[in-house]
């Protein structure tokens, strides 16, 4: 049995997360909490000997990368790993966002552009398997975001385990490449642990 190791991140505070605007497919910078963020949370990555890293090709998620990092690997951005698209709803108030339980697939219809979540972890777990599946790929670090890791997950796990995904949470997965499949190991709520708001 080939085991991997997987470290899904999701990127640190942002300006829209500051002003409660639903940030998807669009994108917002990080703030300085979110730099300093990623910033302290090198600490808790710092022993682990990564091979590759990924990200989404949204600021907000490379950014974050390149300061977990700190110019220690290179590494590729993927399309797959992006946010869910809110449609019409991106950049506009929270306030206008659906109870969460219609988020199913309330954003896809009615003309509003954006996606289900099945569609977004159907993504996320293609990106995820197929860089996972690379031979040279062993021990990975992926940052991402909010919805998408979320979703990604329940396909695999109660998704009551991760209700609460802030800034900089990170789980620990184990990818069994006979299996095709992947088993919680850690769930870290990095911005919590290091007493920083987010």
């Amino acid at each position: 049995m080939t085991m991997k190791t997987l470290y899904i991140t999701r990127h640190g505070q942002t300006l829209f997360n500051v002003l409660h605007r639903v940030q998807g497919a669009s994108d917002s910078p990080l703030t300085a909490l979110g730099i300093k963020q990623a910033i302290r949370a090198q600490a808790f990555i710092e022993n682990v000997a990564f091979d590759h890293a990924y990200t989404s090709t949204q600021e907000r998620a490379s950014d974050t990368l390149e300061l977990l990092l700190n110019g220690k690997l290179p590494y590729e951005r993927m399309k797959g790993l992006k946010e869910m698209n809110f449609g019409v709803f991106e950049g506009q108030s929270e306030q206008l966002n659906p109870p969460v339980a219609d988020y199913d697939t309330f954003f896809a219809e009615h003309n509003y552009g954006g996606e289900t979540r099945k569609q977004v972890a159907e993504r996320m777990n293609q990106t995820v398997l197929e860089i996972m599946n690379r031979s040279d790929n062993h021990t990975v670090l992926i940052v991402s975001h909010g919805a998408a890791i979320v979703n990604f997950l329940a396909l695999y796990f109660d998704k009551s385990q991760f209700s609460s995904f802030g800034n900089l949470a990170t789980v620990k997965l184990h990818f069994d490449e006979n299996k095709q499949t992947f088993s919680l190991e850690e769930l870290f709520r990095l911005a919590e642990q290091m007493s920083v708001n987010h």
